[in-house]
């Protein structure tokens, strides 16, 4: 919990949203309403307007750094990751560009009318960008249109940037982040080693290789790179490392109860969530297993609860659906999501079951 920022972590309190994408290095975000929360309840004293004046700031961008899933990173970093990770999603892209009745051709010229369109500061909302695209004679019915902007991101070209209200924008990613950094692969796979190892440590190899889609050859390989930086622990007997500096820290007991966003690095961060999740509790957290991972309450590091918002005008309602009894906790759930509640500038009602 202290490597996920959701415990005290002196060394390295963040204080920016800037200091928290660069923490982790990549941070979920295909939700964006989750990646918005999952930097607020890590930034204590940020509400929503605030993290959205950082990414306008462009402390942090979005884009398909790897998986194929949308994510927070650092925008110096986002060129060197798409070439090292975000690019291995790119193999099966062909195959869906036949499904979905596009050529080599159709992807190669959509990037080409997208990077035009955007050059000298453009900002184009999804519904422009389509537009755009057809008014080119590019189709985007059903699932193209997803694919062409996926592809465009992928490719290096565009990449996204805040909503504008409600509406996702895309902007180039030169343009968006100027000044990228420029590491050969050794250093890109250390680096991002690094990254991942210190925000979730302790893990493993096969984590690292799952969270990034590396192949494990090269995640070992990152990992043995990263050198004095990260330590070896024993976690029940198992191998794993940590971030070095988290040697150190202190180890008061736990005694949290958060209010988690679903798409947040605390479970999506790993393949092996049993440290944190119940496998009974599985299909109540990605039910149907459809990967639409649900809210959490997270008590002590294991979930213990789910949380459903619904945002009015006036304000949030909560319903909590508990995992294990709660009935003794409920004070400090709800001071919990009012922590959410605040974050989005509205007063808190909870619904719980009867």
């Amino acid at each position: 919990m202290t490597s996920l920022l959701l415990r005290p972590h002196p060394p390295a309190a963040p204080a920016a949203v800037a200091d928290v994408v660069q923490w982790f290095g990549a941070m979920q975000a295909q939700d964006l309403a989750s990646g918005m929360w999952s930097l607020g309840v890590r930034l204590p004293g940020h509400d929503h307007a605030a993290v959205h004046a950082a990414l306008e700031r462009r402390e942090a961008l979005r884009t398909w750094p790897m998986r194929g899933t949308v994510h927070l990173v650092p925008p110096r970093d986002a060129r060197w990751m798409l070439e090292l990770t975000g690019v291995r999603s790119l193999a099966g892209a062909a195959t869906r560009r036949a499904q979905l009745g596009l050529s080599e051709a159709d992807a190669e010229r959509a990037v080409e009318v997208l990077g035009g369109a955007l050059a000298g500061g453009g900002r184009l909302t999804r519904a422009e960008c389509l537009a755009t695209l057809e008014a080119a004679g590019i189709g985007t019915a059903g699932q193209r249109g997803y694919h062409l902007l996926w592809y465009a991101s992928v490719r290096g070209v565009t990449c996204l940037a805040p909503n504008v209200g409600t509406e996702q924008t895309f902007a180039l990613l030169d343009e968006w982040a100027p000044r990228p950094h420029r590491l050969d692969r050794d250093e890109a796979l250390a680096t991002l080693a690094h990254r991942y190892v210190r925000g979730h440590g302790p893990t493993a190899d096969r984590e690292f290789a799952g969270w990034t889609g590396l192949t494990l050859t090269d995640a070992r390989r990152g990992l043995a790179a990263a050198g004095d930086a990260l330590a070896e622990v024993r976690v029940d007997g198992t191998a794993m490392v940590v971030d070095a500096a988290l040697l150190d820290a202190p180890r008061a007991p736990l005694g949290d109860l958060l209010a988690l966003p679903g798409f947040d690095e605390y479970l999506l961060g790993y393949k092996d969530r049993s440290l944190m999740l119940d496998p009974a509790h599985k299909d109540a957290i990605v039910p149907g297993g459809n990967g639409v991972f649900q809210a959490t309450i997270v008590r002590d590091g294991r979930v213990v609860g789910t949380w459903k918002r619904t945002v009015g005008r006036n304000a949030v309602t909560v319903t909590v659906r508990p995992l294990v009894p709660l009935d003794a906790e409920r004070a400090r759930v709800e001071r919990a999501l009012t922590g959410y509640a605040d974050f989005l500038g509205l007063p808190l009602r909870v619904d719980w079951p009867a």
